[in-house]
């Protein structure tokens, strides 16, 4: 088995008082209604040093070509186009809340054809439509592409992705998404992470900071704010008053392990019942050795090929029988996985092992 290098992070908070774990209300919550909208466009990128689309490959790039050649005056029907310094891209935004006409936002380009880098091309003119089908921002400018391309005849290197890129400030907001804020009667809070302890406690300061019933919880994930029963003037002005309340958050125990990297991350509530694990491991090596048997000298007979196999299983030590004794938490087990050596790779599949016994009361979340 080949080795890797890992890193096992632990992330512990049972040291910390609760007060430290206070969460201001704006990063527990969204505001419905309050939120960004993707935009989208196919555009064509010029000026690349011959690192564009084969326009023989990519017949796309040659029709987007014409098509902005034409609306520029230029007549090309039947004409033959053999560039190799556009591209055709996919051209994505969002567009964020309250953003207004004339505003600025970044866009990022990507090739779609077989063009090999954008370093140093230009977006031509390029509407962005939303899932309505309208347009709202129109974007254009130099590409600053992500990685670096390089090569000669026989060798090619590449660092990064070449064929991507950004352009910051890139699109100019057209069109302003139709939605009255000031309007709202009533404000919908939406959380992050749905949790009725979270919820009730969101509603219990933002009921003590007001001074009036106005939050009531409606589940796990959201929380409404009667503004006439808070007494603010508009739903910004109350926003402003309960955004920046702290709460402590309530989640549930969950361990992460990334089985590429060998990475674990868990939280300080994750605990363990009661289990014993035992680990090992089986090593089986096959070699193969033929030997090559011929006939004396001017002698009759031919080459024969005779087979010769080895074959050995080898047991790699590993952990004999241990009980983890219940209200354990899995820092402990941890701790005590590293003092005995154990390799990330086979601690994720313990940590694997423990949940499927029942024995693990986490979230185990495999990426």
């Amino acid at each position: 088995m080949s080795r890797f290098l890992a890193v096992v992070f632990m992330v512990f908070a049972m040291a910390l008082p609760a007060s430290a774990q206070s969460v201001r209300v704006k990063d527990l919550v969204e505001v419905d209604g309050v939120r960004y909208n993707d935009l989208v466009g196919y555009g064509l990128v010029v000026g690349l040093n011959g690192t564009g689309d084969g326009l023989r490959n990519s017949p796309f790039t040659e029709e987007i070509m014409q098509n902005i050649l034409e609306r520029l005056g230029v007549n090309v029907t039947g004409e033959q186009f053999r560039p190799r310094n556009v591209a055709a891209v996919l051209v994505t935004s969002k567009l964020p809340p309250f953003a207004r006409t004339g505003g600025q936002i970044d866009v990022t380009v990507s090739a779609i054809g077989d063009a090999k880098s954008l370093l140093g091309g230009t977006l031509i003119m390029t509407p962005l439509n939303a899932a309505d089908g309208q347009i709202y921002a129109v974007a254009q400018g130099t590409v600053i592409a992500g990685g670096v391309e390089a090569g000669g005849d026989a060798a090619r290197v590449v660092q990064g992705v070449p064929t991507a890129g950004v352009i910051p400030s890139g699109a100019r907001v057209e069109r302003e998404v139709p939605f009255d804020f000031s309007s709202l009667s009533n404000l919908r809070l939406a959380l992050r992470e749905p949790d009725f302890t979270t919820a009730a406690r969101i509603e219990e300061v933002i009921n003590r900071s007001l001074g009036r019933r106005a939050a009531t919880m409606m589940d796990a994930g959201t929380v409404t704010v009667d503004l006439a029963r808070a007494g603010a003037v508009s739903p910004a002005r109350a926003i402003v008053s309960i955004e920046n309340l702290a709460v402590e958050p309530q989640r549930r125990a969950r361990v992460v392990v990334d089985q590429r990297s060998g990475t674990i991350v868990m939280g300080a509530d994750v605990r363990i019942s009661r289990v014993a694990v035992s680990q090992g491991g089986l090593t089986l090596r096959i070699d193969e050795a033929p030997l090559v048997i011929q006939p004396n000298p001017f002698a009759e007979g031919e080459t024969v090929v005779v087979p010769r196999t080895g074959a050995a299983i080898e047991e790699q030590p590993g952990i004999g029988l241990a009980e983890v004794p219940t209200g354990t938490n899995l820092s402990e087990v941890i701790a005590g996985l590293n003092a005995l050596g154990v390799s990330p790779r086979d601690m994720i599949d313990i940590l694997k092992s423990i949940k499927a016994a029942g024995a693990l009361h986490a979230d185990f979340v495999v990426m």
